[in-house]
């Protein structure tokens, strides 16, 4: 019989599916990305590089080995974190538009916290 699901299953498979969702975007329609984040054409190279990474580590969540769940559970908190932290920085920096950096903080922000629940043990 299958156990019953946490608030940190939950967490991860929508950690998941948004990782999945946005890999695919990032590797397979960067353009509508760097529109959307009003980013220079030249950021469609590193938006599919991210994308393919973005993908495989959100599989890897949906996996039954534990270890490999765990382990991307681990990869996608420190990924997470930072790139909120260097959207923010780049943002304040003026490196990117304002309104695009605190978009990508906020997404990158709700990844953070996905991530942190799924990684909460459940009693």
């Amino acid at each position: 019989m299958a156990s019953a699901r946490t608030s940190s299953d939950y967490a991860r498979i929508a950690l998941a599916g948004i990782r999945i969702a946005n890999g695919a975007a990032a590797l397979l329609a960067p353009r509508l990305l760097t529109r959307r984040l009003r980013a220079d054409d030249a950021a469609v190279y590193p938006f599919r590089l991210f994308g393919i990474r973005t993908i495989v580590i959100g599989a890897d969540l949906l996996l039954r080995d534990e270890e490999v769940r765990d382990h991307a559970l681990r990869l996608a908190l420190l990924i997470h974190a930072s790139d909120a932290v260097s959207a923010v920085v780049a943002g304040a920096r003026r490196q990117v538009p304002v309104r695009s950096a605190a978009t990508a903080a906020a997404i990158s922000s709700v990844n953070t916290a996905l991530a942190l629940v799924a990684r909460t043990p459940q009693t």
